[in-house]
């Protein structure tokens, strides 16, 4: 977790929903000198703080529509932070809760510079990341459509494979292997999903690439050079990292990389006892679902074009069952993609199988 260093006399803590907002403005001093709900609107916002500017600094807690605001205030030179919401959520909890409670209380924290910080997304590059995470999501939808047919097939003792049902000249034969109407129907609703998204979905693809061309094409052709790995899961990873400078971490474990990227357990002691339950869970979902993801996913195709990756996968599995073996290779996976791009280098399987073998 880091923390604001906020230097500015005046600081606003703005607890922001879809359409509204609450403000408040305080010194450093911690007196309140302004205190109201407002409309989403950044002219209406950029007044009602101009006579603090420009000594006054901007923070909200991250939600999903924090994107305007932030926009807005770089676009003016306000000093704008984001709010780690998992953190804030541990440090202002209380009691009584209401939007004016919480934008006095981040506007606390950011006054006596406990304020958690997150990642600002860089405007440039924020809609190819959005569209990255919903073709994501259609691509599960899609899945889920080829894995329901299966089910049909198997509840009527009649087996077919994930072939039969991508197979796109033939999937449609699927619908006259049976005979009950509403079974016929249940198949077709599936094919008809499974067809509208593949059209959508090569359509987003093909606008993707072209874009990213010029956003980091050295860094995404890095990547490339990771086994098993095609085009679109490299940009989705390369989209979720943003600027890998912004993990400091000097020790090869990459513990900051890792820990965004869900790959490393969080642990919680006291006294010399370690804890389970409770806050676990919640801590454990600090960081980067879909980066965990895309990482997870490269150990079920790097075997097939690297022996010397399955040699090493099988040993592990052997030693600690595959899915401890999976949890550690897919961490190797990430600290090499740290390296990778950290230092501009290429994958180089026969070095990543020593490394991951030594530590």
């Amino acid at each position: 977790m880091r923390l604001a260093q906020i230097d500015t006399n005046y600081v606003c803590g703005v607890d922001l929903h879809g359409s509204t907002k609450y403000i408040c403005v305080m010194n450093k001093e911690g007196n309140i000198l302004l205190h109201k709900n407002m409309k989403n609107d950044f002219n209406s916002f950029k007044e009602s703080i101009a006579s603090f500017l420009p000594d006054i600094s901007v923070g909200v807690e991250s939600m999903h529509s924090y994107y305007w605001l932030a926009d807005g205030c770089i676009q003016e030179n306000i000093p704008f932070f984001l709010g780690h919401a998992y953190y804030m959520k541990s440090i202002h909890g209380g009691k009584t809760k209401n939007d004016k409670i919480d934008s006095k209380k981040i506007a606390d924290l950011m006054r006596s510079n406990l304020f958690p910080i997150g990642y600002i997304y860089p405007k440039e590059l924020r809609s190819t990341r959005d569209l990255l995470r919903r073709r994501i999501r259609f691509m599960k939808i899609r899945a889920e459509a080829y894995a329901h047919i299966q089910t049909i097939f198997r509840q009527l003792c009649m087996n077919i494979n994930s072939k039969d049902v991508k197979n796109k000249s033939d999937r449609r034969l699927l619908i006259d292997k049976v005979d009950d109407p509403q079974i016929k129907s249940n198949i077709e609703m599936n094919l008809n999903v499974i067809d509208f998204f593949d059209v959508q979905l090569n359509k987003v693809e093909k606008q993707i690439k072209a874009k990213a061309k010029y956003h980091d094409r050295t860094s995404l052709n890095i990547l490339l050079t990771l086994p098993g790995i095609g085009d679109m899961m490299s940009l989705v990873i390369l989209y979720e990292i943003g600027d890998v400078n912004r993990f400091p971490s000097p020790l090869y474990l990459q513990k900051d990389f890792s820990s965004y990227a869900r790959l490393v357990k969080c642990e919680r002691s006291s006294a010399g006892k370690k804890y389970k339950g409770g806050f676990q869970f919640i801590f454990r979902k600090i960081g980067n679902p879909y980066l965990k993801w895309a990482i997870g996913e490269i150990i079920i195709h790097a075997p097939s074009f690297s022996p010397y990756i399955k040699d090493f996968y099988e040993r592990l599995i052997s030693k600690t069952g595959k899915a401890k073996a999976r949890a550690i290779i897919t961490h190797k996976f990430g600290v090499a993609i740290y390296n990778m791009l950290k230092h501009k280098e290429v994958f180089n399987e026969k070095r990543f199988v020593q490394f991951s073998m030594n530590h």
